[in-house]
């Protein structure tokens, strides 16, 4: 039984914070619309958070099946998490730094075909940003 629960649990949680994204991927969601299902993200994603220490916290037989197999330290728990910040902060960085750059680049090579070199060192090193944050993930996965 607690085997379908992890399983039915999990898949419940992530379709119901996709549930309102449906009509943004279908293009009929007005600026009110947005603002209202940011809202309803936000705070699906507090309380699955809250749920998931609630069912912690209340030894509850869903989250309690593997944790007699768990095995490692609080240390390296926090070396996973930083390791995970390193990489998505980077790449979220990285993103914004393309999301600049590239338009740029685009537009200056729109006007000189000879720009295309110097502008495209830009996008690069914007993309670089990631895999340095990856690098630095590796490293300290490395290290655990």
């Amino acid at each position: 039984m607690t085997t379908i629960l992890t399983f039915i649990i999990p898949a419940l949680i992530v379709v119901l914070l996709s549930l309102p994204l449906v009509n943004v991927f279908k293009g009929k969601v007005t600026a009110k619309s947005a603002k209202m299902r940011l809202g309803t993200h936000i705070c699906g994603f507090f309380g699955a958070v809250a749920l998931v220490l609630f069912l912690t916290y209340a030894n509850s037989p869903v989250l309690a099946a593997g944790a007699d197999k768990m095995t490692g330290s609080i240390a390296q728990g926090l070396g996973f998490i930083g390791a995970a910040l390193a990489t998505g902060l980077s790449a979220l960085g990285a993103g914004i730094a393309v999301a600049a750059a590239a338009p740029a680049a685009i537009g200056a090579f729109s006007e000189n075909a000879e720009n295309f070199g110097k502008s495209l060192i830009f996008v690069a090193l914007g993309e670089g940003v990631a895999i340095y944050g990856l690098l630095i993930s590796i490293l300290i996965i490395n290290t655990l």
